[in-house]
């Protein structure tokens, strides 16, 4: 008869064969950024582990030594402190605290989304004329708009990029926030409508992967995912080439509007060509004819504020330039007089 451990050990082991499947893209990426991001989760998990497994092995031990039916075992009911185990029990959590927070002030100034890169992979740092590749990245519903703005095109649900070439997206959002996150590129960074989010990373090796929407958003959000592809820079200016050759229409602001209304599975565009103010518009949200710009009615606003401003204090310059005109004597106390001059 098989005893009953091993019957749940094969019961659960068709569950540990897929488990043994799982994509660790995570653990493992092609990216720069996103591997020093694994590697951090590395060490805090380690650190971490420090404390956790001593504390089951003495669990274990401690139900294992003090068992009723082991009479050869100590008993002490006056037993109330030791100061070994009360450093062990206080030190050792605290030094590990201690090192997972200078690790993350590290790690969260080095790996900041807006700090530029300083280097394309571990021993190779940016060559002086390196110049980043500018990604505008919109989050839609439920879509995703990619604009290249120094190439005059853009895509939607395909994202390509070259290998070993900095890129730096620019992240928005037209309605809702959502999350955008390449888990072969780096860590999530959310888009939100009228606010700008940079993100600096590189792509180290060629993979056809995919990206997504993190943050629920709504209806659409589980198929708000995109096509990812990392391309030596030969096939990047192929692509670049065929896309203006043999892509869609302009995306102008009309052709926008249309494709900016909600749909869910979009399938992938990509256009020929683009406004050259599109994104800024999308960001300000002025898109539609008639439609104020955000940057605009702020600086009209702070415009407006100074010359209020100026009007309030207006008459009392003009008395201050007056009593300096007047070339008189004021006296600033009864007993100081002063000449102007």
């Amino acid at each position: 008869m098989i005893p009953k451990t091993l019957r749940r050990g094969m019961f659960l082991s068709p569950l540990l064969a897929l488990l043994a499947g799982c994509n660790t893209v995570v653990l493992n990426p092609s990216g720069d950024i996103a591997k020093q991001q694994a590697q951090l989760i590395i060490v805090s998990v380690v650190l971490m582990l420090l404390i956790i497994v001593p504390v089951f092995v003495l669990i274990i031990w401690f139900a294992h030594k003090y068992r009723a039916s082991n009479t050869e075992a100590e008993y002490d009911p006056e037993w109330d402190h030791s100061t070994k185990l009360e450093l062990v029990i206080w030190g050792a959590p605290l030094l590990i605290i201690i090192v997972l927070g200078l690790v993350t002030w590290i790690s969260t100034h080095k790996l900041d989304p807006y700090r530029p890169l300083d280097r394309i992979a571990e021993g190779r740092p940016i060559p002086a004329s390196a110049k980043p590749l500018v990604v505008e990245a919109v989050a839609m519903d439920w879509k995703w708009l990619f604009i290249y703005p120094e190439q005059g095109i853009a895509t939607v649900n395909e994202l390509v990029v070259p290998v070993d070439v900095p890129l730096r997206f620019k992240v928005s959002a037209t309605s809702v926030m959502n999350a955008f996150y390449v888990p072969e590129l780096a860590g999530m960074v959310y888009g939100m409508p009228g606010m700008e989010i940079t993100l600096n990373a590189v792509q180290n090796k060629p993979v056809q992967s995919v990206g997504f929407s993190s943050n629920y958003s709504g209806a659409g959000y589980s198929d708000m995912r995109f096509a990812y592809l990392g391309v030596p820079q030969g096939d990047f200016d192929a692509w670049v080439q065929k896309v203006k050759t043999g892509g869609e229409a302009k995306l102008d602001r009309a052709n926008y509007l249309t494709l900016e209304k909600p749909s869910i599975k979009e399938p992938v565009h990509r256009y020929a060509a683009v406004d050259e103010d599109l994104y800024h518009r999308i960001l300000n949200r002025c898109v539609a004819d008639g439609d104020v710009c955000q940057d605009k009615m702020m600086n009209d606003d702070a415009k407006k504020a100074r010359e209020m401003r100026l009007a309030r204090y207006a008459p009392q310059q003009a008395a201050a330039t007056r009593l300096a005109q007047a070339n008189g004597e004021v006296c600033t106390t009864p007993n100081d007089p002063v000449k102007k001059k």
